[in-house]
């Protein structure tokens, strides 16, 4: 069978049609960035108390002493969830007594909202949350709905790479994009909480599904050394400076319905790319369609200017058969190296994931303005991408992700002791620990596909990839958890982060390793007694380009 990129090395590696196959792609990535992490907008929670009708008979003094207060962040507020019982206060006031003075506050009577909520309007004119009082004794829907969109997010990883085999890279990466789209249209004539997380689910499922198509169609149509920077930097940065237009748009359309509708408009402007981005060549040729491959290739040439042979593609060499060893999940429980391997890679996922996106959905729960946070919070994950670059091209995987991994979690332990009148510290800190958990969740692919061999390669970064999407649909909880203390998701994340970075230490070291090709070449954990390593397993080779990044 012949080789596809020496086969199309003519092409050279960075001509005009990879800059545009490149950048095209790239480009598709950023609505990825804005409708997953729209929830932050969409389902914020502004201050709330319970509405007393103007039609109640109260004075004045009675009206401003009609909620109870609770302490907040050190300082005493009206609560959110309760009232003094109506009836009672509007007899008072037409007794003429004074609330504190003739009446004892702590003594009255106190009921639900049984007349509705007032929301403030300085941050959101109109949430899902306003829309639909997703407060008090329904405030746990607020995160099962980002939670559900996460379960779409799972469900779309399924079934993408299944849909792109079978139908073609470019027919999905599109036809996903317009189920992102539309059904994001869709959201804003939801009629209730359940109709909206229903489409969010179908919006998350499209969502992933594009982000994955447009990877492969990326890493199968673009060269070696290309390749490698489209897969970390390109992609990454794309979703990145979506997420960073999220806080643009909601900051001038503060209503969540017009919101989501400029949210679509991106992803309209893509579907012109149809004419301009290719079929992947690699997959036609596996469908034995050679005259479209062909056409592909001589196209590309053409734009690139340079010359292209008569005949690309040998379709007598092409349909030599390969035949494959079959692989069971089973198979990475395999011996006791294998299954420990594969239990620590799940932890670490999910940890990671974890504290990737409760940072970044707990954006608005952070003093300051709501706006600049979120933005912040999408920007810091640009020089975090690049760092993760430059340290995975020199030094050893497990002592760089595990170091990232304890400046996260680290700096996320010492929010709790700052002093309340230090807010522009802890946005720091929570950046700081953002840039570090960014860093590591964008290593962990590479990391993971280097330990594993070539059998299970696939199945392995699948497997373990799920866990983070777990991670995901955990996030939200932790963020609700701020309702009741506002530093305690910060000290179980970072726990938990400082926690799975020592775990990392007790890998074994992929760098400058061959890649291993069956389940006997794997690097060994340390504390296991199998013997001496083989000769091929411990031979230094040029850094391996593994062709995964993070989502």
């Amino acid at each position: 069978m012949q080789d596809y990129d020496e086969v199309t090395a003519f092409l050279g590696e960075w001509g005009l049609f990879q800059r545009l196959i490149f950048f095209l792609l790239s480009a598709s990535i950023i609505p990825n960035g804005f409708n997953g992490m729209s929830v932050v907008f969409l389902a914020g929670t502004p201050e709330h108390h319970c509405r007393v009708p103007d039609t109640a008979n109260l004075s004045s003094v009675w009206r401003n002493h009609s909620l109870p207060l609770q302490l907040q962040d050190g300082r005493e507020v009206p609560h959110s969830c309760r009232r003094y019982r109506l009836a009672t206060i509007v007899n008072f006031s037409a007794l003429g007594l004074e609330p504190g003075r003739d009446v004892d506050l702590e003594q009255l009577e106190q009921e639900g909202c049984l007349d509705g909520w007032e929301f403030n309007q300085d941050i959101y004119l109109s949430t899902i949350v306003t829309e639909w009082s997703l407060v008090c004794e329904d405030d746990w829907k607020t995160p099962l709905t980002t939670s559900l969109f996460f379960v779409g997010v799972l469900l779309g990883s399924f079934v993408s790479g299944q849909l792109s085999d079978r139908f073609g890279r470019k027919t999905i990466l599109f036809a996903t994009m317009a189920v992102q789209t539309g059904f994001s249209f869709l959201q804003i004539f939801s009629i209730n909480w359940e109709m909206f997380t229903m489409l969010f689910v179908i919006v998350g499922m499209g969502q992933i599904s594009n982000y994955v198509v447009a990877f492969i169609l990326g890493t199968e149509i673009l060269g070696k050394s290309v390749r490698i920077i489209f897969s970390t930097l390109g992609v990454c940065t794309f979703f990145a400076v979506g997420y960073m237009l999220l806080p643009l748009f909601a900051y001038f359309i503060r209503d969540w319905r017009m919101l989501l509708l400029a949210l679509t408009v991106p992803g309209v402007l893509c579907f012109p790319l149809w004419w301009f981005i290719p079929e992947s060549p690699r997959w036609l040729i596996s469908q034995r369609r050679f005259r479209e491959a062909e056409d592909i290739i001589q196209k590309a040439a053409k734009m690139n200017n340079v010359a292209a042979p008569v005949v690309v593609f040998n379709p007598v060499e092409e349909v030599t058969p390969v035949k494959q060893e079959k692989v069971f999940i089973l198979d990475l429980f395999r011996t006791r190296n294998i299954g420990t391997i594969t239990i620590m890679s799940l932890l670490l996922w999910m940890v990671t994931s974890v504290g990737y996106f409760a940072l970044s959905l707990n954006t608005p729960n952070l003093h300051g303005d709501a706006y600049l946070n979120c933005f912040f919070s999408a920007l810091i994950e640009v020089p975090a991408y690049i760092t993760a670059w430059l340290l995975l091209r020199t030094l050893p995987r497990r002592y760089v992700i595990s170091g990232v991994l304890f400046l996260g979690g680290g700096v996320l332990l010492l929010i709790q002791l700052v002093p309340a009148d230090y807010n522009f510290l802890s946005i720091g800190l929570a950046m700081l620990g953002k840039f570090g958990i960014t860093s590591a969740f964008s290593m962990l692919y590479v990391f993971t596909a280097e330990l594993y061999p070539t059998l299970v390669r696939n199945m392995a970064v699948g497997v373990t990839s799920m866990a983070s999407r777990v991670g995901s649909i955990i996030a939200p909880y932790f963020v609700y958890l701020g309702a009741y203390n506002r530093v305690l998701p910060y000290i179980l994340m970072g726990s938990l982060t400082v926690l799975i970075g020592i775990i990392t230490l007790l890998f074994p070291e992929s760098f400058g390793m061959t890649l291993p090709e069956t389940l006997e070449q794997m690097q060994k954990m340390k504390w296991f007694r199998y013997g001496k390593k083989t000769k091929d397993s411990m031979e230094k080779e040029e850094n391996p380009k593994v062709l995964i990044t993070s989502f």
